[in-house]
Parts: C-alpha cells; structure tokens; sequence
C-alpha cells in the first residue's frame, strides 16, 4: 500500500469518530498533494479531541503520516484503543438525482474500477458511497470538489474498496442509502 493508500484507508475508519469539517478537508489535502499538511494536523486533532486508535489503525497512521514528516512523539502520544467506539448513526436513503448527485454520477462511471454509487442522507447531510476504484483518495478529492461546488460546505464522501464495509458506519451508511448506479460488469456477472 502507498502512503496515500493507507492515509484514505485511516480516513476511512476515522469517519463517524471525527467532526466531517474535519474529515472533508484532510482527505481534501490527501487529494491534492497535501501530504505534509495531513502529516501535521491528524495526529495533533487525535490528540485534541482524544481519539484513540486500534494497532491496525496506529500502523496506518505512521506508515502514511508517519513517512510525510509527522514527529514521533505526537504519533506516540495517539490514546492507544482496544477497538473502535462506534456510536450508532441513522442515515436514510436519497435517491434523487439532483444536479450534484447527476455530477457525481458522470465522474464515479467514468472512473477505473468503480462498480456502485450510493446516495444517503446523515440528517441534512447528502453522503456518497461509492464502491471500488483506482485511487479512492484522488476520486474522493474530486467528488468533495463536485459537492461544494454545489453548496455543500462539509461534503461527505465515502469510497469502500470493497462492497463489505468493515466499519459499523459504513455498514450504516450502506444500508441506509439508495443506488444511484450500479455497474453493468456487475449485472453481467450476477447473470
């Protein structure tokens, strides 16, 4: 895995437990370059807002912050975490395809690897889930951009590399949305 990969992957497991404001613009920085940015802020906002962090998830943080200049003993000094506290969240499913979700739509098909784009709503939150590709962290950045570009100022955007999320927020967020697109590889296959 790349630095860039295990960044998004740490993101990924982080959603539900740091403020999206926060989540949006790290993985924002991720997207664009931003490596040295990211290595400087997530460890000193574990350290704010005290969230701690499993062994898999530790591993996650130095080999991506870590190796982006992050100094040792703000990694050290992360709360360790036998397993994740995951305070339950409703989402409910959005299936309309306004102007933002059509956008989004047009970028997800058109990406190498994608096989799902699902549409959910967190409260008055809009959250994309989109399932496989090449690059997540570079198709979330861009699909960030695409939501505030339409009046969303703390997009959410999940990319699952596979359709079994491992965390109880994605798996929420899975069930408690609409398909807004589905490969055809994948309805070839399940026929």
């Amino acid at each position: 895995m790349t630095g860039e990969a295990e960044a998004h992957e740490l993101l990924l497991r982080l959603a539900g437990r740091l403020p999206g404001t926060l989540l949006w613009r790290l993985r924002d920085w991720l997207a664009t370059g931003g490596q040295a940015s990211v290595a400087a802020v997530l460890p000193r906002e574990l350290l704010r807002r005290r969230v701690g962090l499993t062994d898999a998830e530790r591993e996650l943080l130095v080999d991506s912050a870590g190796a982006w200049g992050a100094k040792p003993r703000l990694l050290d000094a992360v709360l360790p975490l036998p397993a994740p506290e995951e305070a339950p969240v409703l989402f409910t499913p959005d299936p309309v395809l306004d102007t933002a979700a059509l956008a989004a739509l047009a970028i997800v098909r058109n990406h190498a690897g994608t096989t799902e784009l699902r549409q959910g709503r967190r409260g008055a939150q809009r959250v994309l889930v989109v399932f496989g590709g090449e690059s997540p962290w570079l198709l979330t950045g861009t699909l960030q951009r695409i939501l505030r570009a339409h009046g969303d100022r703390t997009p959410c955007v999940e990319v699952l590399g596979t359709p079994e999320p491992s965390t109880a927020y994605h798996r929420a967020a899975v069930s408690g949305s609409a398909a807004l697109w589905r490969s055809p590889r994948l309805a070839t296959a399940a026929s």
